[in-house]
């Protein structure tokens, strides 16, 4: 996460208490880790990994620093050390423009060699872009509102869950195919989580939560609606087109 708001004092904690955010980041690193360690990081140690060009190295070394900021971020938040939460901030804001920058990179790459059944991917990767750069910025814009902020940050962070939630579904069940459904129902469980949380504390539900909740929604909502359209067929063969990385 990136700087907390000023108001809040900077006194530092020598004792860990693990809040709500905290665990939900660590649900969230469950997901990029177990899922990414089967299908990248253990096959790459094993020197199983299938030849892949540069850039999706540079993808994944990319998301996985911002996993462990998004960790250490929370931690520090945890142990009161505000100062050193906030002099990561800049930190923060520049791998979240990187995080974005290679999704977009790696979406418009796979749509240039998309095979059959991979409109499902290609879609997740615009829907990952877009939401988690809308949201970022305004957990950006809120960074003097702490509760805000960190709302904000987990419900940025779930666009770009699916390939994680994906691979720790298909690997161990053998799956061939996407388990969008399943894939959804996670998003859907962890913004709920989100909301219920704000509701107990508060008794309210703040405009940014509905955002955040309402864009998991929207993006489900688009993805069957066009999914398996001449449309974004179109837009799919559109993004091949703007690729000249090989």
């Amino acid at each position: 996460m990136s700087a907390r708001a000023a108001a809040e004092p900077a006194v530092v904690s020598t004792t860990f208490r693990a809040s709500f955010y905290f665990w939900m980041v660590m649900l969230m690193a469950f997901f990029v880790f177990g899922g990414f360690g089967m299908t990248y990081w253990y096959p790459l140690a094993a020197g199983t990994f299938s030849p892949a060009p540069p850039v999706v190295h540079l993808h994944g070394l990319t998301y996985f620093s911002w996993m462990i900021l998004l960790i250490a971020q929370v931690s520090l938040v945890n142990l009161r050390n505000v100062a050193l939460h906030r002099s990561l901030g800049m930190l923060g804001i520049a791998l979240a423009t990187a995080v974005i920058f290679m999704g977009a990179l790696i979406t418009i790459l796979g749509a240039s060699n998309a095979s059959a059944g991979a409109a499902h991917g290609i879609y997740l990767g615009i829907a990952a872009v877009t939401g988690f750069g809308l949201l970022f910025t305004l957990a950006i814009r809120n960074t003097r509102r702490p509760d805000i902020h960190r709302r904000l940050i987990l419900f940025a962070m779930l666009p770009i869950l699916p390939p994680g939630i994906h691979r720790l579904y298909m690997v161990p069940l053998g799956l061939t195919t996407f388990p969008v459904v399943a894939m959804y129902l996670t998003l859907d469980a962890m913004a709920l989580a989100i909301v219920v949380h704000e509701w107990r504390r508060e008794r309210s539900i703040h405009v940014y939560t509905w955002i955040g909740a309402g864009w998991i929604l929207l993006q489900q909502a688009v993805h069957w609606a066009v999914i398996d359209t001449a449309f974004f067929a179109g837009v799919i063969e559109w993004l091949g087109s703007l690729a000249r990385y090989r």
